[in-house]
């Protein structure tokens, strides 16, 4: 009965009220040797009514509280933001929000790491381009938003948080979770609600509203112009293996996103499609703790291939999750963004201080990534261009890891996806 409430309790904690991973600790009796026991616990285990010693626990219901929720009007500039959401059920999440998106007639301004792009049938109004788009100051003044919904939390681009902090509008975030998931602190009012019970509780907008149009118009513009420009790049340039992985890799991929840039390379450059790709990341503290040993989690959980988007930091900060190869289930291939240091920094004002950025900021690294794989028995292919990236991103392995390496250049990288954005944005007039 302790063993029962305990595993109860623990899985409980995984849900709510925030969910995440719960530490168990499995004590051993002294002396530690595998001695043989008297039969005591196998007979007990036969005894026991699996099913009903576990008939009384049920998940735990979500609160609805949608007689307490005040009316939102479709009639009004209003956007639905989703934010970095890894759901237990993808389907449930998508068409929630799709039955809401479709309610309102607002457009969907959605996170590379929400399903959401990688359903984009389901979403009419599905906006990708927004971080380039509002870069462009007319274009954010007249898309200026009257109310904005954001569904499980914000996104991570520094230029949409700073729109809607900025516009002034009714901010309204609709989760399930307990928590303060309101990164901008601002007067942002929290719907403790589940996604379906918000889509059934909304009204109907009864004509198409004018403000969807508005987006849908500047994302018909950009993002044809952004993927021309990552089309043209003949150079190992970094954002485009989050563009390339978004068009190529086998329909319902798992798909891990390092932090730092490779989780807002995604954000920018990601684009619609109707494959399932199943983005995740470790958003949250937003550290690089970790990175490679959730990702073979992930791939082990999936049993089938998975893919890791990282950088070089990320990976070695981690690298003794590759001792756990032998026990991997499924594949996992990793793509190494090599700019050798912390690419992300150079986005900062601390990048124009000489000392001490270098040093203490972009932490430059000379890892020779092919020897560190050879230690571990784990495969290192040095990417020679777009077409052989391409070739092996198509058709993932069934089994084993792999470690696919782009060498770039962090200070050029960064120099031309500033100015990759700044010239889209500029063409919008």
């Amino acid at each position: 009965r302790y063993l029962r409430q305990t595993v109860a309790h623990a899985v409980a904690r995984t849900q709510r009220p925030s969910g995440g991973p719960v530490h168990l600790n499995a004590p051993f009796r002294d002396p530690l040797v595998p001695l043989a026991d008297d039969g005591a616990a196998g007979r007990l285990a036969a005894a026991i009514d699996w099913e009903l010693f576990f008939s009384h626990l049920a998940p735990p219901e979500v609160a609805q509280l949608g007689a307490r929720l005040p009316r939102i009007s479709p009639d009004v500039h209003g956007a639905i933001v989703v934010g970095p959401e890894q759901p237990g059920s993808v389907e449930e999440f998508v068409a929630a929000t799709a039955e809401i998106a479709r309610r309102l007639g607002w457009p969907v301004l959605a996170d590379g790491l929400s399903p959401l792009r990688n359903h984009a049938a389901r979403f009419p109004h599905l906006v990708t381009s927004y971080d380039t788009v509002l870069r462009n100051e007319n274009a954010a003044e007249r898309l200026k938003p009257e109310v904005v919904l954001c569904l499980g939390g914000w996104p991570a681009s520094k230029v949409l948080r700073g729109w809607i902090e900025a516009s002034g509008a009714t901010v309204w975030l609709a989760t399930d979770r307990a928590d303060n998931r309101d990164a901008l602190h601002g007067r942002t009012r929290q719907l403790s609600i589940s996604l379906p019970a918000l889509a059934a509780f909304l009204p109907v907008a009864q004509d198409v509203n004018g403000y969807e149009r508005m987006w849908a118009r500047y994302e018909q513009r950009v993002r044809p112009a952004l993927d021309a420009r990552l089309l043209a790049e003949t150079a190992l340039f970094e954002p485009k293996a989050a563009w390339l992985l978004g068009r190529h890799l086998p329909a319902e991929t798992p798909l891990f996103v390092a932090n730092s840039m490779p989780v807002r390379d995604v954000e920018y450059v990601w684009p619609a499609g109707d494959r399932a790709i199943r983005p995740l990341g470790n958003r949250g503290a937003n550290g690089i703790d970790g990175t490679l040993s959730t990702a073979l989690g992930v791939a082990h959980d999936a049993g089938r291939p998975a893919v890791l988007l990282t950088g070089d930091l990320a990976l070695l900060h981690d690298t003794n999750g590759f001792l756990l190869r032998g026990r991997l289930r499924g594949s996992l291939t990793i793509v190494l963004i090599n700019n050798r240091g912390g690419g992300i920094f150079e986005h900062l004002p601390v990048a124009q201080f000489e000392p001490p950025f270098e040093e203490f900021f972009a932490t430059p690294q000379e890892a020779d990534f092919g020897r560190l794989c050879g230690a571990y028995g784990v495969g290192h292919v040095l990417v020679r261009d777009w077409a052989h990236f391409t070739e092996l991103i198509s058709a993932l392995p069934a089994g084993g890891m792999r470690v696919l390496e782009l060498r770039t250049d962090r200070k050029h990288d960064a120099a031309r996806r500033k100015q990759l954005f700044a010239d889209v944005a500029v063409g919008l007039g």
